[in-house]
Formats: C-alpha cells, sequence, structure tokens
C-alpha cells in the first residue's frame, strides 16, 4: 500500500451551492443538494489534481454499486445523465475544483464523498466529508419534478401553511408552522427513515429504494404514527388528553419532531388526523417531495371495505358508539406530488397518503399512495389503498335504530350524497380555501358519478356478493311521512347559549302524530360522543301538509362542563311517527371560540426589536384562569414564546406585550394559541413582512 493521502480541506461552496439548487433556507453547515444537478467542490492536498482522480460517493450502512448506494466516477468531460459523474472546472497549484452531478433518479439521503488519486500509487481514498442530497422538483428529469414554479415554492419551500376544520356547515381554519428548514429537522427526518420497520429488517434493502418516492412516502405514512414502529406521535380521541397535550394545542411541526428525538424517540403525546398530516406535510417537503394538506368535510372511515357506512341510534335518539365505521366531521390527509411509473402516466400528479392510524395496509398502519386520478376514476384495484380513501369520499351512508334488548336494527334512512363535501386545501401563494373536490369525483348525483361507484363495488366485488347486512332494497324505497331539519338561531359561540330551532314538516294530506327524542352530546370532530348535555322529548300533531317549528335552548351552563377541545355538540331529534316509519334530524354544530387580535406596533426590519400586542376580552361573565399564550414564527423568533397572563375577570380585556427580534426579510407568520380553564386552543396568525 502506498501513502495514504492526507487530509484534504474541502471548500463546499455552501452559498452559491444553495442558492442553485433551493436548498438556502437550511441552516446547515453541511452541504445540502438536489439529484439530478450538479454542484461545486474545491479542495486541495493533491498534487497533478487532473491526472487520474476518481471519486467515491456512498450512503447507508453497506454501499454497494449492485444497490446503486455507491457509485465509483472519474473526471470526465461531459454530465452523464444516468450515472454520477464529475467535470473539472479549473485546478490552481494546489488545489481542484469539480462539479459532481448525481442522477435524477439517485438514492436520497447522506453521503460520504471521498477521493482518490491513482497518479501517486495505490493510495487509499481521503474523506473529503458528508453531503445530504434530496429529491429535486425543479428538475424535469425527476419523479417529483413540477413543472409550475409557483407550485413548487408552495409545496416544498413554504414553512406555513393553513388546515381547514370545522364541519360542511361551517369551515373554519387555523394556521400551522411546518418548519422544514429549522435546526436540526433534515436530521430528524432522515433518522425516522433509519427507524422504519423495513430499515430495521434489511437496512441495505432499505436504503436502495430511497430513490423512490412512492416508497418513501408510504415508509413515512407508518412512521409519523407511533402504531406499530415507535413513530412519531401517538394518537388519542378519546377527549382525554392526561399525560400529554391536547391535540388542538399545537402549532407547529417543529416541537413534535424535537421532542421525538429528545425523548430518546418515545411517541409524543398526543395527535389526532391534522397533526399526522401537518408532520408528514413537514417531512416531504423536507426531503423535497412537494406535499399539501387536504381536508375532507363528512369523511368516512369504512372499517369493513364495503363502500358503506353503517350508524347506529336508540330509541332516544342517543347516537351509538357500536360501529366500527364513522362518519368524521372532517378528516386531514396529505397530497404528494410524483409520477406512477408503476400504473402509467394517467395515474401520476397527486398521490394520496395518509398518516393517520385508521386501518392497517400490509399488516401496518400506513396509507397510500393512493393516485387522485384512480379514486376519481374508481380504479380501486390499484395499488396503494384506493378502496378505503375512495370510500373516503365516496361511500353510502345508512341510519339504523338499534334496540339495546334485542339487538333488532332497523333501517331509518340511506344517503348515498352525504359523505366527502368542499374538500379543501390552501391556495397557492395566497391565505385562502381552495376547493378540489371535483379532483376526486365526479358531480354528487350525475350519472358519471354512480357509474363510477358501481365501477369501484364491482371491481371490488361487492356487486355479485350477497351482504347480509345490507338493507333490503324495500327497507331503501321507503317513503317517510315527514321531513325535518335543526335551524341555527343564533351565534355559534362558545360562552353564549346555543339556540337551535327544530322544524317539522308534514308531508302527507293527513295529519300525523309525532313523538319526538331529542338528545345533544358534546363529541370529538369523529363525531364520537363523549358526554350527554342535555334531552328532551315532545309529542306533536301536524295538521296535512303543515310545519311547525320548535325552538330549542341549550345554555352555556348546560354544555361548559361537557364540550371537548373540539368545540363540537351533535344535536338529534329521532321522530317515531304514528303507523309510519321514523324519521331521523341530526346537526353537528361546531362553536367558535372568541377571537384574539394581534397587533405589530411598528416596522418589522432585520435584527431589530418590535413589539407586539396580543388583546383578548373574556365574553363570558364568570373570571377566566390558567391563561397561557402561546407564540412562534420561523425566522421571527427562535422555538416558542410561552407567557403566562393573569386571571380575567367578567368582560374584562387583557393586553399582552412581547418583543420579537425577526432575523430574515419577507413575509413571515406569527402564529398565536391562548388557553385558559374555560376556553382551549383560541388561535390565530398574522403576516408579519420583514424589511432590511
Amino acid at each position: 500500500m502506498g501513502q495514504a493521502a492526507t487530509q484534504p480541506s474541502t471548500n463546499w461552496h455552501l452559498k452559491e451551492n444553495a442558492r442553485d439548487h433551493h436548498t438556502s433556507k437550511f441552516s446547515s453547515k453541511e452541504l445540502i443538494v438536489r439529484r439530478g444537478q450538479a454542484f461545486i467542490v474545491t479542495f486541495n492536498g493533491t498534487e497533478q489534481p487532473e491526472q487520474n482522480l476518481t471519486f467515491i460517493a456512498e450512503t447507508g450502512p453497506k454501499p454497494s454499486k449492485l444497490t446503486k448506494t455507491q457509485a465509483t466516477f472519474g473526471i470526465s468531460s461531459t454530465v452523464s445523465k444516468e450515472s454520477w459523474s464529475a467535470v473539472l472546472q479549473s485546478t490552481s497549484s494546489n488545489s481542484v475544483s469539480i462539479s459532481i452531478s448525481s442522477p435524477p433518479n439517485a438514492v436520497i439521503g447522506r453521503y460520504k464523498l471521498s477521493v482518490q488519486s491513482t497518479s501517486s500509487g495505490s493510495s487509499s481514498p481521503a474523506s473529503l466529508g458528508t453531503f445530504v442530497l434530496l429529491f429535486n422538483p425543479w428538475s424535469s428529469g425527476d419523479d417529483v419534478f413540477m413543472p409550475n414554479k409557483a407550485e413548487c415554492d408552495e409545496y416544498v419551500l413554504e414553512e406555513f401553511g393553513i388546515i381547514f376544520a370545522g364541519n360542511k356547515n361551517h369551515i373554519n381554519s387555523f394556521g400551522w408552522n411546518f418548519g422544514q428548514f429549522q435546526g436540526d429537522i433534515l436530521n430528524i427526518c432522515l433518522s425516522m427513515l433509519d427507524r422504519s420497520l423495513n430499515y430495521r429488517q434489511d437496512p441495505a434493502t432499505d436504503v436502495s429504494h430511497r430513490n423512490d418516492p412512492k416508497y418513501l412516502g408510504r415508509v413515512l405514512s407508518a412512521m409519523v404514527n407511533a402504531n406499530d414502529d415507535q413513530g412519531v406521535v401517538l394518537g388519542n380521541w378519546s377527549g382525554n388528553y392526561e399525560g400529554g397535550k391536547s391535540p388542538n394545542s399545537w402549532t407547529g411541526s417543529g416541537e413534535i419532531l424535537q421532542n421525538w428525538k429528545k425523548s430518546g424517540f418515545k411517541p409524543v403525546r398526543y395527535g389526532q388526523c391534522w397533526v399526522f398530516a401537518a408532520v408528514l406535510t413537514t417531512v416531504l417537503r423536507c426531503l423535497g417531495i412537494p406535499t399539501r394538506t387536504i381536508t375532507n368535510f363528512s369523511s368516512a372511515h369504512d372499517a369493513d371495505g364495503n363502500l358503506r357506512v353503517d350508524e347506529f341510534y336508540d330509541a332516544s335518539g342517543n347516537h351509538l358508539d357500536r360501529a366500527a365505521d364513522s362518519i368524521w366531521n372532517f378528516h386531514v390527509w396529505n397530497e404528494s406530488w410524483f409520477s406512477r411509473s408503476d400504473l402509467g402516466p394517467s395515474y401520476s400528479g397527486w398521490q394520496v397518503l395518509d398518516a393517520t392510524p385508521q386501518e392497517e395496509s400490509g399488516g401496518i398502519y400506513q396509507c397510500g399512495p393512493a393516485s387522485r386520478n384512480a379514486i376519481k376514476e374508481g380504479d380501486v384495484d390499484l395499488d396503494y389503498d384506493c378502496p378505503f380513501v375512495f370510500a373516503e369520499v365516496n361511500a353510502d351512508c345508512m341510519y339504523w335504530n338499534y334496540d339495546l334488548a334485542t339487538g333488532k336494527k332497523t333501517l331509518i334512512f340511506s344517503k348515498s350524497t352525504v359523505i366527502g363535501q368542499f374538500i379543501s386545501t390552501k391556495a397557492v401563494g395566497r391565505d385562502d380555501r381552495v376547493d378540489v373536490t371535483n379532483d376526486y369525483k365526479y358531480e354528487e348525483g350525475s350519472k358519471k358519478e354512480r357509474d363510477t361507484f358501481k365501477k369501484a363495488r364491482k371491481k371490488l366485488g361487492l356487486e355479485d356478493k350477497f351482504d347480509p347486512t345490507a338493507p333490503t332494497p324495500q327497507e331503501i324505497d321507503q317513503k317517510p311521512d315527514i321531513s325535518g331539519k335543526f335551524k341555527v338561531a343564533g351565534p355559534l359561540e362558545v360562552g353564549k347559549d346555543l339556540n337551535l330551532i327544530l322544524v317539522l314538516a308534514n308531508l302527507q294530506s293527513d295529519a300525523k302524530t309525532v313523538h319526538v327524542n331529542m338528545t345533544a352530546w358534546s363529541t370529538v370532530y369523529t363525531r364520537r360522543p363523549v358526554h350527554e348535555i342535555w334531552k328532551d322529548s315532545i309529542s306533536v300533531t301536524l295538521s296535512p301538509k303543515e310545519e311547525k317549528q320548535f325552538p330549542i335552548k341549550i345554555q352555556y351552563t348546560e354544555y361548559q362542563q361537557q364540550l371537548t377541545t373540539d368545540n363540537t355538540i351533535q344535536v338529534t331529534a329521532l321522530c317515531h311517527v304514528e303507523g309510519g316509519i321514523q324519521v331521523l334530524v341530526q346537526r353537528d354544530i361546531t362553536l367558535d371560540n372568541p377571537a384574539i387580535d394581534i397587533q405589530v406596533l411598528g416596522e418589522a426590519k432585520v435584527n431589530k426589536e418590535v413589539d407586539v400586542e396580543v388583546i383578548f376580552t373574556n365574553p363570558i361573565d364568570t373570571e377566566v384562569t390558567d391563561c397561557v399564550l402561546q407564540v412562534e414564527g420561523n425566522d421571527l423568533l427562535r422555538g416558542i414564546l410561552e407567557i403566562n397572563v393573569p386571571p380575567l375577570k367578567a368582560s374584562e380585556k387583557s393586553s399582552t406585550k412581547f418583543k420579537l427580534i425577526p432575523f430574515e426579510t419577507g413575509p413571515k407568520h406569527l402564529l398565536v394559541n391562548f388557553s385558559c380553564d374555560k376556553f382551549a386552543d383560541i388561535k390565530t396568525f398574522k403576516m408579519v413582512n420583514v424589511i432590511d
């Protein structure tokens, strides 16, 4: 063996390379570049540099040429499209600048780069250091190539998002700090890959598949939830969040990912769907896969795969928590953008991934990627998990009366247009809602939509199979004698009484006697009942074609103790019509929190102090205590600011001031979350334009 080469000193040209590779937002001392694109590196310590230099780039625990986790390449005159290559840029007496390119389908992750000079005998390779290689949506050869630059900016580089929630009658939204470029997030994302079940079973094979966004999306949809693999976030839908943080209290992914790492990779307590989706957005954007969050209102959870969701009510109108199926007020999942070489070009584009642990797929809690085009066309036989996603936006609903004593169930009514409404995402470059329902399905009630539904049933083998749990055609065709609905008659705000009107109409030309059992329950957003709040029953006679209105008042004092942090109440009226079929009237109510206001007092300038004031007025006639204000915002402050606010008497206004020292220019978002003993997680955000 000849003399080992001396350790060369390397100049990674961090600034120039980061600018060319859209990685300037990372705050790293390590080179971070994107695949399929050249980067410059200069090093010294080699004599006659242009003579016979060989480079070695390798990643993973067992680098090999066979698994494409190791590449050996010399200096060539042109860039290769198919493999790693190096082109000489310039030389001086003791240093050499090289432009290194990776192929557009290279494995992503952390690489070691070394160089060997063969002219001076057989010296062993000298290490130049490490760099991180990411997906490249700006490069046309990449599976994640996104031709629209504004979309790249939003879905890869934007660290602020808006998540839609509430229910189909009342959509609300809140800000989220994805923070994919902050501190240690990239390293945490890479360690997520190394903690996956696939990596633990076979590290070399797992790393060799990391060139494929389909593979990584699926693996990460499993790793974001704690089920199976000690992943990042532990789900909890009970309404009781002792031993952790309420899912509603988070305002960004950074704190969650940092906590996971700090605890020695123990799952962070607790998350619900938007938390899983937001964390997955952070991880995929960080790795360079264009990703966004999607909210589906009236979202079906079809546990048994029959494209039907069954809900059960007792004779008093209580929603029974006995079915595996459910209809959530809303559900949040992800779409990521990449091509589907496995399915063909018509299925490329947006792919659905869902990290919320709902049903197992391949034996573990993971979901997707399901091609959004496949969902729209009813091609539910295609990989991955298309039947589950198809049901989320298309399932038919059956509402049953269930007799707890006999176990007998009677169909009240069925509906095929309830599920999958107002499917929403944030607009590109603006803080607005965009409706993408038509990208998931043909128009409700249209022939094309019903044909697609039939096609999906057929592909799933549901057309020919006898289903003993299905209602009979007679049950489905029965016509009710009366109709009913709940109307809102007053503000829907926490702290105020809830005023509704039950409207009943006789559809027949003879009088009808109706016995109505009404209940109101607090629920979580999945419509799982938590506490009974109120019940009442009335008997009424409706003259032919008559419509009657019955006002309902549920006082704040009645619901205040029972409300979950989701501020949701389900009101039900089960109407027993003498001599006719039962009619179920129900409404899901989401109450708004009182408002909170942020004012930036003066101009926000880089590295200069600026005062911010947060104003909250207690809207109720009792004191509120345990008031805490949480503030975060990328490039405006480091970490999370927590301020204890003194108790507020009835109707008292509080003003809390704090200082920011912004450290980057441009439009930044400040997120605020205020909680006290009577109101959970009042959220708002404000755009702050930071100037030089």
